[in-house]
C-alpha cells in the first residue's frame, strides 16, 4: 500500500501538537499557516479520523486519537533522523580530537600502538593519550576529561558503557632461575610460602587478593609498588614472584634481566579489559570509529598475548 503522507506532513503535525497553536508551530517552523493547516486536513482525510479539536481563541489540542498518532509520529521522525546520522557516519570519515585513556598497566603495550595505527587509518583523527589507574580513568570519564577508557570491568558505574574486548586470566611471573620457572604452569598453593611483589594499584590489588583467597591461600606479601615495570625488575631479581594479567612477547625486566610469566594450575577467574564512555544514546562518529578500530587490533596477532 502506497503511502500517501510525507515526513513533511509529520513535522508539521508534530510542531503544531507541541505548540498548541498553529500559528506558533508556523514561527517556529518559518512556514505558513495556511500551509500547516493544510497539511493537518490532508493527514485527518488520509487516516479518516480528527486529530486536533479547534478551539476558538485557544488554540488546539489532540484527540485521543490524535494523540496516538502524534506519539508514532514522533517515533517515525526521530528514527529518520537516526537514520540519516547514520548515513552521515558512514560517508563522512571520521575527524577531529579524540582523548583516550588507558590503565597504567596496558599504557605501555597498546596505547602508542592503537594511536598510530587509528591515526593513519584517520588522517584526519587527532589522538590524544592519558594514563591511569582504574579509579582515575573512571574519574577522568565522569568530567569529560577523555572520550573512551582502555580498562577492566571493575567497579564499573552505571553511568558508563562497558564493551569487552577481551578476557585475561591472571599469570605467575617468576625470575628465569626459579625452580619452577621451567614448568608449564604453577600451582598458586606451591608459591605460598614464597615471597610475594604485589601490584598495589587500586581495585587490581583487590582482584588479586581475590585471586588468592579463591584457592584459600594467604600470600607472603614483601614488596609492594604501583608501577609495573618495578614489579618485574623486582621479580627478575629474585626478590618474589607476582601475578600479572598481560602476557607480552618481552619477557625481558626494564634492566634486561629474563622472566617467565607461566599460566595458573587452578581455575583462575579472568579480567575483562574493554572500553569503557560515559553511557550516551549515540557515539560520536570518530568514538565508534575507534571502537571499532581497537575491537579489530585487540584479536590481532601480538597485540596482547594471555
Amino acid at each position: 500500500m502506497a503511502l500517501r503522507f510525507t515526513f513533511r506532513q509529520l513535522e508539521y503535525l508534530v510542531a503544531v501538537g507541541d505548540a498548541g497553536t498553529i500559528s506558533l508551530a508556523s514561527q517556529r517552523l518559518n512556514v505558513s499557516s495556511p500551509s500547516i493547516s493544510t497539511a493537518i486536513n490532508q493527514l485527518e482525510g488520509h487516516f479518516g479520523i480528527q486529530l486536533f479539536v479547534r478551539h476558538h481563541a485557544q488554540g488546539l489540542s489532540l484527540t485521543p486519537g490524535g494523540r496516538r498518532v502524534f506519539n508514532e509520529a514522533k517515533r517515525i521522525l526521530g528514527d529518520a533522523a537516526a537514520l540519516n546520522d547514520l548515513a552521515k557516519d558512514i560517508t563522512e570519515r571520521p575527524r577531529g580530537p579524540i582523548s583516550m585513556g588507558a590503565l597504567t598497566t596496558i599504557a605501555p603495550l597498546v596505547s602508542a600502538q592503537f594511536r598510530r595505527s587509528f591515526e593513519q587509518a584517520y588522517p584526519d583523527a587527532d589522538v590524544s593519550l592519558h594514563m591511569g589507574d582504574q579509579v582515575e580513568l573512571l574519574r577522568m570519564l565522569g568530567r569529560a576529561e577523555i572520550d573512551v577508557a582502555i580498562t577492566y570491568d571493575m567497579e564499573v558505574p552505571m553511568d558508563v558503557h562497558f564493551e569487552k574486548l577481551i578476557s585475561l586470566a591472571p599469570h605467575v611471573m617468576l625470575p628465569l632461575n626459579h625452580p619452577m620457572a621451567g614448568q608449564r604452569d604453577v600451582s598458586l598453593k606451591a608459591l605460598e610460602a614464597e615471597p610475594m611483589v604485589l601490584l598495589d594499584l587500586p581495585l587490581s590489588r583487590e582482584y588479586f587478593m581475590a585471586t588468592f583467597q579463591s584457592v584459600k591461600i594467604r600470600p607472603n606479601i614483601t614488596e609492594r609498588t604501583k608501577d609495573l615495570s618495578v614489579v618485574r625488575s623486582l621479580v627478575a631479581n629474585g626478590f618474589g614472584y607476582s601475578l600479572v594479567n598481560i602476557g607480552v612477547k618481552n619477557t625481558l625486566a626494564p634492566d634486561g634481566l629474563g622472566l617467565a610469566i607461566l599460566p595458573i594450575r587452578e581455575d583462575m577467574k579472568p579480567v575483562t579489559l574493554g572500553l569503557a564512555t560515559k553511557q550516551t544514546s549515540q557515539k560520536s562518529g570518530i568514538v565508534a570509529a575507534f571502537f571499532d578500530h581497537v575491537r579489530d587490533r585487540i584479536g590481532a596477532e601480538g597485540v596482547l598475548q594471555t
